[in-house]
């Protein structure tokens, strides 16, 4: 398998448990309504542990632009390779986003919300606010790459890395998630936006372009701070 097709399938293995944990606890008649913001960041947290796992061999599971474009900025990763791999994170993303949707499919037209409706595909600010939602990304991505930047640099029993890694993710999200759901990754957030705009889901709403480029930018600012304080102050 191929480093960019181990991208497509990883992310899409992210996404399909992210988004898939979220519609759950937000679509209605799910039986895991109202689950709540823990098993939300759980979900997401095994999900990218399960998606290392399953590619981190092949492409070293970036699963992630912000993480890609931060890597390379340290000289760790060839830039070269950086559209490639972007780019099989987005078509991932963008398919585990239909399955997500196929796999809840009657409960969407059973779910009057239109906001829920987006919120299972991409992220949004608890309160809206340019300047602090941004930071909130820089913030949250910067601790996602010296995170793992450091989660690679000690020696754990054979294996158990990509769970340390899914459990930084629920430690993110618990406590610097709740201000914009904390999408840290530009291809999570984008990817399944763009398939809320294509897909026929049934009584959808707009999918909320104006904010868009904050959980893009936002996550590659903060990326590539994380990789050059890292680098900085522990050597890479």
């Amino acid at each position: 398998m191929s480093p960019f097709l181990a991208e497509i399938i990883g992310t899409m293995i992210l996404i399909i448990f992210g988004g898939g944990v979220v519609a759950g606890c937000v679509l209605k008649k799910s039986k895991s309504e109202n689950g709540g913001w823990i098993v939300i960041t759980c979900g997401w947290g095994f999900g990218v542990a399960v998606a290392v796992y399953a590619v981190g061999s092949i492409s070293g599971a970036h699963l992630n632009p912000a993480v890609t474009i931060a890597l390379a900025t340290i000289g760790s990763f060839p830039w070269a390779q950086v559209p490639t791999y972007i780019a099989g994170q987005m078509i991932g993303a963008f398919l585990g986003a239909v399955v997500v949707w196929l796999h809840y499919l009657p409960h969407w037209a059973a779910t009057e919300d239109k906001g829920a409706k987006l919120a299972v595909f991409s992220t949004g600010p608890a309160i809206r606010s340019t300047g602090a939602n941004l930071l909130s990304e820089i913030i949250g991505t910067f601790v996602l790459v010296l995170g793992i930047l450091a989660i690679g640099a000690n020696k754990f029993t054979e294996g158990l890395n990509p769970f340390i890694v899914g459990i930084l993710i629920v430690a993110i999200g618990l406590s610097l998630g709740g201000t914009t759901g904390y999408a840290i990754n530009p291809a999570r957030d984008l990817g399944p936006r763009i398939a809320h705009f294509v897909l026929p889901i049934a009584g959808k709403g707009d999918s909320d372009w104006g904010y868009a480029w904050i959980p893009v930018v936002g996550p590659i600012i903060g990326g590539v701070l994380g990789g050059l304080f890292y680098k900085t102050f522990f050597g890479a």
